[in-house]
């Protein structure tokens, strides 16, 4: 049985002044929620806002409970190691 699983996330990114600093801000917060939970990661809207965004996490797995509990883990684990960000809402759909 294939598991997947979407996890979509609206984030403040407070004191950007500019699209190319919220995407300097982003970029990392990004690539390491790829390197800790093995997810895929895109922003998906308000890519014209300097200081919202709305990131998604992908993840494929054989197992519905695993592809929920790591999706779980993503928006608390950015509330406590990404403090340059305010989580506003998120969002997982089991497909």
């Amino acid at each position: 049985m294939v598991s997947l699983g979407i996890l979509t996330i609206q984030l403040h990114i407070p004191g950007c002044a500019s699209l190319k600093e919220k995407r300097g801000r982003l970029k990392p917060l990004l690539s390491k929620l790829h390197k800790e939970f093995n997810v895929s990661v895109a922003e998906i809207d308000y890519h014209d806002k300097w200081q919202d965004s709305i990131i998604a996490c992908a993840l494929v797995s054989n197992n519905n409970r695993h592809t929920q509990r790591v999706l779980m883990s993503v928006p608390e684990w950015i509330d406590h190691n990404w403090l340059d960000v305010d989580l506003i809402n998120d969002a997982i759909e089991l497909i």
